[in-house]
């Protein structure tokens, strides 16, 4: 009887993927409960790998087919922040290389923070340009949140240092800015610009907010992101609203 190979090196090579197609035909006839078991793990993780492949394909339908029109750089915009009682509007312009590739992918929501802050890094690392664009609690009571959010916008666009040829928002149009652009809506799960964008603007709110929380700690700012929760909604009663919140929402309009 020839001689199997030790569970060892079966684990070694499913690992490093260094193996033929008879050799895992093979294995898949081999007994032993911890072959079967290291099998049934690397295919499993197999089959993952290719539903984010194909989900990361299906989020880049809209850029394949502009890249097909002729567009070299598309710009994926989005905001993160319109519902919190307190902190800014963040917004994210992100325009990737047209090679970009990051199974997984998805609107900020869906990820973990853990998820979020290492596609934050790959984002930062491979795009070919980030801009980044906010408006105050201040401007957002003077103008209103959904106006504000679109002066965000602006503002993220042309902090890009690539100038772009056309724009996918999720759910919003920009008319004062004069470039070829389509509003999607859930675009943070239909295209990889728009998602990029949403997990950049996430994470940069994030990290502001948690700055604010240590000036006022009361609030818990670094745990709600401005956000109405018990907490936040006793100390708001507490202690007033803060420089920071929006004083044209409620409940923070009866506290001022």
């Amino acid at each position: 009887m020839k001689d199997r190979e030790t569970i060892s090196v079966i684990k070694e090579k499913l690992s490093n993927e260094e193996f033929s197609h008879e050799w895992l035909e093979s294995i898949k006839q081999d007994e032993r409960k911890g072959v079967q078991q290291l099998l049934n793990r690397f295919l499993k993780q197999k089959e993952k790998q290719s539903k984010l492949h194909e989900q990361f394909l299906k989020m880049s339908e809209f850029e394949t087919e502009l890249y097909q029109q002729g567009f070299c750089y598309i710009a994926g915009v989005d905001e993160v922040g319109r519902g919190p009682l307190a902190g800014p509007v963040v917004t994210a312009a992100v325009v990737l290389p047209q090679d970009f590739y990051l199974p997984g992918i998805n609107d900020s929501k869906s990820l973990s923070e853990q998820q979020r802050n290492e596609y934050y890094h790959v984002i930062q690392e491979h795009a070919t340009s980030i801009g980044i664009g906010l408006a105050d609690a201040k401007e957002i009571d003077y103008f209103n949140i959904y106006q504000a959010t679109k002066i965000a916008m602006q503002r993220s666009i042309e902090a890009l240092t690539t100038q772009p040829d056309y724009l996918l928002l999720d759910a919003m149009r920009l008319e004062q800015v004069n470039i070829e652009q389509q509003s999607i809506v859930k675009g943070d799960a239909k295209s990889i610009s728009i998602a990029a964008a949403s997990i950049i603007a996430k994470v940069e709110r994030d990290r502001m907010m948690k700055e604010i929380g240590e000036e006022y700690p009361m609030y818990q700012f670094e745990r709600n992101v401005g956000y109405g929760t018990k907490a936040h909604l006793e100390a708001l009663r507490e202690y007033g609203p803060t420089p920071y919140h929006r004083r044209s929402f409620q409940p923070v309009r009866q506290y001022t």
